[in-house]
């Protein structure tokens, strides 16, 4: 603290003890007044020296704030002028009318006035146009974090290149753990001699070992089949740049010798947590086993997934013995509840009723009532025809409810079987999740991001043809209380015929075991093409869906539908399948307006062309043989974009992706 503001601060005492002085003074006068006037004699001489002090006080104080005015004027000077924090001024019409020699200096300018900002810093009109105060641009190759005021038109700018740099670093640097996973080494081993298996061990062994050296990633060999990698952020963004193409590497080398073996990797990443990364990659690889292997799942804190490869057909692995230990399991799950509320997707199809018809005949069985959740204004024209045959058994119909009814019906011990989907945003009747805890997931298809939370019983399987041929499994392991009718096994067999094209795809020996045991149980084929049968609109539709068609690149036909007519998600599917018919065709992608105001994309392929991955770049998903998507609020011209940029970026990754 300055020596006057101290004097200043003890000087107000003192003159209120000269008050006191004074009134003293008078008094002493009123008694003596020799003694008054010695006394207002020394009175007055410290009264004279007070003024003196006090003139001194206020020259210090003049002086004091002169020179603070002063230094305060040069260290503001100073900051605008010197310091590395950057000052721009611009008008309404976005030129500059001032700067700081700081942020000329890094503009490689001498002055910067009068320019547009168009011309030298493009990026900055962005966030003066926008509502955003503040945002991390780059000028001349350095990072500024930008402040906007914008009432005064006034940027600053902070140079945080050296803490972007840090901040990158430290991302490059975090740790990741992949678990890599042998698909089918139990298969394919079994029966082999010790040195044959030893020869597939080494091969395998030496092909990752020189993968992970020639990426600096750690392998470390756990059992027979399973690897544990630890790298870092930067090696899995080259490995991502590669498209993992390790699997291909292990797949290609392995087929020499007649071996058909796949990888699946599992990586977990995001965190600093070990226990947490490990937790990430193990369900990274139960994600990508339950998509059908020989692929690689990025599984990040945010939920967010990204998959590589699962380019080949996945090879079935299914056992029986698998399929009874679920039948029993949901044998018990049925009798624990009060009721059965069975579910597939919106607009079901076959697969979907017939597998729900399915379990509704397991409920029974096991004497537990059970229903069907049927949206009466969500059904093509083949599934009506199955419902109208329905209509014709009372019994079988009074067991199909409404979602509203479904609803009503349900209690805290019902038990919810969803068939046919996995995802919760794709079921009838989505409040029944909410409503039921204890759900069942019965499901062919590959497993996507989004899953439904916590289900006690999971039977997904996606080697299977169809989630009817999973029931008919299911139902040969009850006990053999009742006898399947004709129409529930002739249901069951034509979800397998619509999902197999006539067993023509994605068709394994157990599937037609499951045709086998429908047929004798009464399963009626002619029935079934009844179901089928499409009539001469429908046909003409389709073909002209067929007419539209081009071919894009290596044998992709795209067809697009007509912007202002609508077709049902069946038509544009089986347009699909029509045009994958014709020769040269190894893919088609059919687009077309939906009744339901949505663009639909339907995707089939021969098995050269991984159509999920393609789908599931547009929010879509399926098999790699058989796909599609719904998107809202976009144009077909806008869907066409966005599928071929998916199909060049496809294409681009050497067909890994």
């Amino acid at each position: 603290m300055p020596e006057f503001y101290k004097k200043k601060i003890f000087r107000y005492p003192i003159y209120a003890l000269m008050l006191i002085s004074t009134i003293l003074l008078g008094i002493t006068f009123y008694f003596n007044w020799i003694i008054g006037l010695a006394c207002f004699l020394l009175l007055g001489l410290v009264l004279f020296y007070l003024y003196k002090a006090d003139s001194i006080l206020n020259k210090e104080m003049e002086s004091y704030i002169s020179t603070l005015s002063y230094r305060l004027k040069k260290v503001g000077e100073e900051a605008l002028m010197e310091m590395p924090i950057g000052i721009m001024l611009f008008n309404d019409d976005l030129y500059i009318e001032w700067t700081n020699p700081f942020i000329a200096s890094c503009f490689n300018e001498d002055t910067l006035v009068g320019r547009s900002l168009f011309d030298v810093g493009e990026v900055l009109v962005p966030l003066i146009k926008q509502e955003v105060e503040t945002e991390v641009v780059t000028l001349h190759e350095r990072k500024f974090k930008v402040i906007l005021k914008r009432d005064e038109r006034l940027l600053y700018f902070f140079d945080v290149t050296e803490q972007t740099e840090i901040e990158k670093l430290y991302e490059n640097e975090r740790t990741v753990l992949g678990v890599i996973f042998l698909d089918n080494y139990d298969e394919v081993t079994q029966g082999m001699d010790d040195q044959r298996k030893s020869t597939i061990n080494s091969q395998v062994t030496s092909i990752l070992n020189k993968w992970a050296m020639d990426h600096g990633v750690y392998l470390k060999r756990t059992s027979s089949e399973r690897f544990t990698a630890v790298f870092n952020e930067h090696i899995l963004t080259h490995l991502e740049k590669s498209k993992f193409a390790i699997l291909d590497e292990v797949r290609e080398k392995t087929a020499k010798e007649n071996i058909a073996l796949t990888l699946s990797i599992g990586i977990g990443t995001g965190v600093s947590s070990l226990p947490e990364l490990g937790a990430l990659a193990q369900s990274s690889l139960d994600l990508a086993l339950g998509r059908g292997g020989d692929q690689v799942a990025v599984k990040q804190t945010n939920g967010k997934v990204k998959f590589f490869g699962g380019k080949t057909n996945p090879m079935e692995k299914r056992t029986r013995v698998r399929a009874r230990v679920i039948s029993h399991a949901l044998r018990e799950l049925i009798n624990e509840s009060d009721k059965v509320v069975i579910m597939g997707h919106k607009y079901p199809d076959m697969d979907a009723i017939g597998a729900a018809i399915g379990i509704l005949k397991v409920a029974q069985i096991n004497q537990t009532d059970a229903y069907i959740v049927l949206n009466s204004n969500e059904i093509d024209i083949g599934v009506s025809r199955l419902i109208e045959e329905v209509k014709n058994h009372p019994d079988l119909w009074s067991h199909f409810i409404s979602p509203e009814e479904a609803l009503e019906v349900s209690t805290d011990e019902t038990l919810l079987v969803i068939v046919d989907t996995h995802k919760p945003s794709l079921v009838i009747e989505e409040r029944l999740l909410s409503k039921i805890d204890n759900v069942v997931v019965i499901d062919h298809h590959r497993r996507g991001e989004e899953f439904i939370d916590s289900p006690l019983l999971v039977y997904m399987e996606p080697y299977a043809s169809s989630t009817a041929e999973l029931v008919t499994e299911l139902l040969e392991y009850q006990p053999k209380r009742m006898k399947i009718d004709m129409l529930e096994s002739t249901a069951l067999l034509a979800g397998i015929i619509v999902d197999t094209k006539s067993f023509t795809l994605r068709t394994g020996s157990r599937t037609f075991d499951a045709a086998s045991y429908l047929r004798s149980q009464g399963a009626d084929t002619v029935l079934v093409q009844k179901f089928l049968k499409e009539n001469i609109e429908h046909f003409n539709k389709r073909a002209k869906l067929v007419g539209n068609a081009s071919i894009y690149k290596q044998g992709i036909a795209i067809s697009k539908g007509d912007p202002d007519e609508a077709y049902d998600q069946v038509l544009i599917a089986q347009a699909a399948d029509t045009l994958l018919a014709m020769n040269g065709v190894v893919a088609s992608f059919v687009i077309s307006a939906r009744n339901d105001l949505l663009i639909g994309v339907s995707a089939r392929s021969l098995g050269e062309v991984n159509v999920q991955v393609i789908m599931e770049s547009l929010e879509g998903g399926g098999h790699l043989t058989n796909a599609a998507t719904q998107l809202l609020n976009v144009t077909i011209d806008e869907v066409e974009g966005r599928l071929k940029a998916a199909i060049d970026d496809y294409l681009e990754g050497g067909k890994k992706s």
